[in-house]
């Protein structure tokens, strides 16, 4: 007889599963869902904190003006005890992730902290009236232009014309009056 009802109790755990996996792929097909990588990723203001790093920091602090609507701004941060550090995330319109970082640090370990250990190249890029060392990395490809006092890097998946986009754009602007 126990032979008899273990067999009946695999059975019914078989049954059982196979409506399970019918139920949860109905519901997969038939309920709305959305694949795509921004979807999930809130949008950011980012205004209050520009206006505060732009008044704090030491350097003239770099946002982009003029870009996109479809370039999703996605993180945002100024620390001033940190070396004054300014970081400004994107998405751009193909899903890659784009940032510009700027610091008072010791530029070689913030290039190589901001670019996730890109390596320099001996190409440059002429953006505007500046000129922009190009690294390439494993992870992130970055641009990086050295001023007196401060580095900036722009870095990400987007590839060099995704983050040459996001250099154009960059308007580098202090506001001391406060």
């Amino acid at each position: 007889m126990a032979g008899r009802n273990g067999k009946k109790t695999v059975g019914s755990l078989v049954l059982s599963l196979g409506v399970c996996v019918v139920a949860a792929g109905t519901a997969y097909v038939f309920i709305p869902h959305d694949d795509t990588k921004q979807s999930s990723v809130k949008r950011v203001d980012y205004s209050v904190e520009l206006l505060t790093a732009r008044r704090a920091a030491s350097y003239p602090v770099a946002a982009p003006t003029g870009l996109a609507k479809d370039w999703k701004p996605t993180s945002v941060r100024y620390d001033g005890a940190a070396n004054e550090s300014w970081h400004l995330g994107f998405l751009d319109p193909d899903g890659q992730y784009v940032a510009v970082k700027q610091s008072t640090a010791k530029p070689a370990e913030f290039i190589d902290s901001a670019s996730e250990g890109a390596e320099e190249t001996k190409a440059t890029e002429r953006i505007g009236d500046r000129t922009w060392q190009r690294y390439k990395g494993a992870k992130y490809d970055a641009l990086v232009l050295r001023a007196d006092g401060s580095t900036t890097v722009v870095t990400g998946t987007a590839g060099f014309g995704g983050l040459t986009k996001m250099a154009r754009s960059l308007e580098m602007k202090q506001d001391r009056t406060a």
